[in-house]
């Protein structure tokens, strides 16, 4: 007689524990706590008030130091994750350090903010995201950011009407390199943030040749934007 095979048993079903675990790390729910994560930010934000903060004399008492300059550009990295507006940070900076170390601590908080937030679309957002990424538009901009991811970037940050934490979280979902992120950042990001720096540096004689210029750069540019936004909508009928 031949001998019968025993039938295979079934693979026993996952635990509980697992079943948890498959569903928290799985893509959406990444997604959702990224959501969550950046509406707390946000909102922190808008109780706390540091637009107030940062105009007060307060802050005063800590200009003059390379510490309150690091202090400073920490906390300006933090305030852009949650969505303050860069112009007002660079003004305070200016206001606060001068040209030269108000743009050090700017540009320094720009990178570190932008660094944050690739890396939290990154981790929380890119794989739920992704297949997100449809139409010709969308799959260009995918496309271009990740094949020519620097130098994209850097026309990014050169143009002041794109926003900031748009650009950020558009090179996350992309597969572009972290490395070539921060330095196109850092670099595009120099002559519209000297500006405001420079600025806020001469509030004090806004009949100054240095604040004249400032202003003047950054009417010009902001000017440009909107021509060229305006000229890309009337192209595509918008």
């Amino acid at each position: 007689m031949l001998d019968t095979v025993p039938a295979a048993r079934p693979a026993p079903a996952p635990g509980l524990a697992v079943r948890c675990t498959r569903v928290l790390l799985s893509p959406w729910s990444r997604l959702s706590l990224l959501v969550a994560v950046l509406v707390a930010a946000a909102t922190a934000m808008l109780l706390l008030d540091p637009q107030r903060l940062l105009t007060s004399g307060r802050l005063g008492e800590l200009s003059g130091g390379s510490t309150a300059v690091v202090l400073f550009g920490l906390a300006y990295g933090v305030c852009t994750v949650a969505f303050v507006p860069r112009p007002l940070l660079n003004l305070a900076a200016g206001a606060l350090f001068g040209a030269q170390a108000g743009l050090a601590a700017a540009i320094g908080g720009t990178v570190l903010g932008a660094g944050v937030s690739f890396m939290l679309g990154r981790v929380l957002g890119q794989d739920a995201l992704r297949t997100l990424v449809r139409g010709r538009w969308l799959r260009a901009a995918d496309g271009q950011l990740s094949r020519h991811g620097f130098r994209s970037m850097l026309a990014l940050r050169l143009f002041p009407g794109v926003p900031f934490a748009a650009a950020n979280y558009c090179a996350a979902v992309s597969r572009m390199g972290c490395p070539p992120f921060l330095v196109a950042t850092g670099l595009g990001s120099v002559p519209n943030t000297a500006a405001y720096v420079v600025a806020g540096s001469e509030a004090s004689s806004p009949t100054s040749p240095a604040f004249l210029a400032a202003m003047g750069f950054i009417v010009l540019t902001g000017a440009g934007a909107a021509v060229v936004a305006w000229r890309r909508r009337h192209r595509l009928g918008v």
